[in-house]
């Protein structure tokens, strides 16, 4: 199946993200000083008005520090959902993210919004460090966010997408619906060329190289919330369908290889959540979840040679996934310094795949490529926040985690699971400016049940099994950060941490000249971030800032082919940011100009080495809203410098002796953007 690469991007259905280089304002925030020796800074509207926000997430876009991540999107809700809390709870879904629910929220309703660092007494951390707390007004209001955009590539197919979202407000009533119409973009398209050398560098491949993709989808969502038996419940409901499909040809004097894939599928959830004070301090929440999707896929391969075409190999797949879960907690505020939760979480997993994998229309059967994959999963958990002294907080928790994984169909097995995962945090804030936070904890990642099935990278002229074996990977997770601000919006975060990680998640070599993922072994990653943000107004240039981010990765595993160290798949070593921007009040108008200065990416399997590096990616955008209701942006991406690389070996010996190098040197198409964005 062919990747989507580098900061290929999709515009996801009903949600709303902020730019690479949005940077916060350069006004300075005023906190009580109690709730900043306490880690929790307090916004109000006004702190926002030179920036002329429509939205809420507008508005927490440019809170200084923080970044909005909607969760990584793994199975079960702890651990799984995002960093953005409404009136101190998630939304009813993992899908509909916090981003979502701010988007179509309007600045008029946004009461404040308090940015908690290290966590807070009454506030569900899920595991993040820094998180946002918006907290809505609940006067009568109707609010329309319509949204259009159009992504104008150069010499590629220009795309046109948008949404429309209704909010009706009164008292505690909530109500309202989104339809939304999204593409697929892709940064990292363009036209190259593909060198290919063999052991000696003689080159014995020199061929043009293009590729395109499209596709989107259109989704429509239904949100409710209302007083409820003393208590509050939250609805939601989405239903979406998509497709997408992409090429890439190689061509030379005589030779023309043609590779496409192409998908389609449609996918739903409903999730509700019922939150009701039961007493002093003492409050429940009951969650559930239920997603499922379908989806059909199919990838080929032909090559023509001086016009005769050869046999085409073609990978399909067929899938129906779903997941259902049902959460619920006590949580006891037993004192304004301490907090007491404690609850359980249940959840059943489901995937059932069916592929074939034929060359010249010769099936060849590939292992596990008719599966179906069920978890059933149960997990304990108790939580503790303690506000020690006002400079001085601590958290600490502990989940019990029992599962049990079922494979039926190629393979037939059931294995069990259980897993202890405690956790402690730690946040010193000696003064209001500076904090040192400190994170233990054991996570256990969560399978894709897509690897316990075949798969294809006929582009890449890989093949790959499932593995019936696979285990979920451990971390033990030691990490310390240190925050500094300064000039009212300006930080200084250093970060540091370790993870020893047992039974790596990773390719490994399988019989027939296949692989799979699998556990590979014991490893390790160490990581340094690094956030600086620095107002300019001290220059003389009013409204301006500039960001460098930057995370270093090294990481660590024996290779199970070679069985030397190697770095792990899929972890970029580094990707430094730099970023520019201006809010020019006076004329209704702000701009920014982001630089990435280089990035590189790798898998490593046992008959290659492949990925991509790239360097001196531009964007750069300007936003101007005359009026309150009314925003136009105007953005471009410039990157003229992508390379993709493969190595292949010979044959499977620790030595792997090198059979060809292969580099795809291209010219990613330039492209623009323009959004329009009018509320009522």
């Amino acid at each position: 199946m062919t990747k989507t690469i580098l900061l290929a991007t999709t515009a996801i259905l009903l949600t709303a993200g902020t730019a690479a280089a949005q940077t916060p304002p350069s006004s300075p925030a005023a906190p009580a000083a109690d709730a900043a020796q306490q880690g929790v800074l307090v916004f109000t509207p006004d702190f926002f008005a030179d920036q002329r926000p429509n939205t809420a997430l507008d508005m927490v876009g440019r809170v200084p520090g923080f970044s909005v991540q909607d969760g990584d999107g793994s199975r079960g809700f702890e651990g799984a959902v995002g960093n953005i809390l409404i009136n101190g709870s998630r939304p009813a879904s993992k899908n509909d993210t916090g981003s979502s629910v701010l988007s179509r929220t309007l600045v008029a309703q946004v009461e404040r919004i308090e940015l908690i660092r290290g966590g807070a007494p009454g506030i569900d951390m899920q595991g993040y460090a820094v998180v946002v707390n918006v907290i809505t007004r609940s006067q009568a209001s109707t609010e329309q966010i319509l949204t259009a955009n159009m992504a104008f590539f150069e010499g590629g197919t220009d795309r046109g997408f948008g949404q429309y979202q209704f909010t009706r407000r009164n008292g505690d009533r909530v109500w309202g619906f989104t339809l939304a119409d999204g593409v697929a973009i892709n940064d990292s398209s363009g036209v190259g060329r593909v060198i290919r050398r063999d052991a000696n560098g003689a080159v014995i491949r020199d061929e043009g190289y293009y590729d395109d993709q499209t596709g989107g989808g259109q989704a429509a969502r239904v949100n409710f919330a209302d007083a409820f038996m003393g208590g509050k419940i939250d609805l939601t409901a989405r239903i979406d369908r998509n497709d997408y499909s992409q090429f890439s040809l190689q061509d030379g004097p005589t030779i023309l290889r043609d590779n496409r894939y192409a998908e389609k599928g449609t996918s739903g959830e409903v999730g509700a959540v019922f939150t009701r004070p039961m007493g002093a301090g003492l409050s429940s929440e009951t969650r559930f979840i239920r997603e499922w999707s379908e989806e059909d896929g199919a990838s080929t391969s032909r090559t023509t040679v001086a016009g005769v075409a050869g046999s085409e190999q073609r990978f399909e797949s067929i899938e129906e996934a779903s997941e259902t879960i049902l959460r619920s907690l006590l949580r006891w505020e037993r004192s304004p310094s301490v907090t007491l939760e404690a609850g359980g979480e249940i959840a059943y997993n489901m995937l059932e795949v069916d592929q074939a994998f034929t060359d010249g229309g010769v099936n060849i059967p590939l292992p596990s490529d008719q599966i179906m994959v069920e978890e059933t999963r149960g997990e304990l958990f108790g939580k503790a926040t303690w506000r020690v002294r006002p400079d001085l907080n601590v958290e600490g928790g502990l989940r019990l985690e029992a599962s049990t994984i079922t494979q039926s169909g190629d393979a037939d097995q059931e294995k069990s699971f259980y897993f202890a995962k405690p956790r402690l945090q730690l946040t010193w804030t000696p003064r209001p400016q500076n904090q040192l936070r400190f994170r233990f904890e054991r996570d256990i990642g969560q399978l894709d049940f897509g690897d316990f099935a075949a798969g294809a990278d006929l582009e890449d002229e890989q093949v790959f099994g499932g593995n019936v074996n696979l285990e979920p990977e451990e971390r033990w997770i030691s990490e310390l950060t240190y925050e500094r601000r300064f000039l009212g919006d300006g930080i200084l975060s250093i970060g540091y941490r370790h993870d020893e990680i047992i039974g790596v998640i990773d390719r490994l070599p399988l019989p027939m000249g296949l692989s799979a993922v699998g556990n590979i072994g014991d490893g390790t990653l160490d990581q340094l971030a690094v956030n600086f943000v620095l107002p300019l107004d001290w220059t003389g240039f009013s409204g301006g800032q500039f960001l460098f981010r930057n995370t270093w990765n090294e990481t660590a595993v024996t290779d199970p082919t070679s069985r030397e160290e190697r770095p792990i798949s899929g972890v970029r070593p580094s990707q430094p940011i730099f970023a520019l921007s201006q809010d020019i009040t006076s004329w209704k108008i702000n701009w920014a100009v982001t630089y990435i200065e280089s990035l590189r990416q790798f898998n490593y399997a046992p008959d290659q080495v492949s990925g991509f590096a790239g360097s001196d990616y531009f964007e750069a955008n300007i936003e101007y809203k005359p009026t309150p209701t009314l925003a136009i942006r105007a953005q471009v991406n410039v990157w003229n410098d992508f390379q993709g690389e493969r190595t292949v070996f010979a044959d499977r010996s620790p030595a792997r002796p090198v059979a060809f190098t292969e580099l795809r040197p291209s010219d990613p198409r330039t492209f623009w953007q323009i959004r329009v964005r009018k509320t009522f």
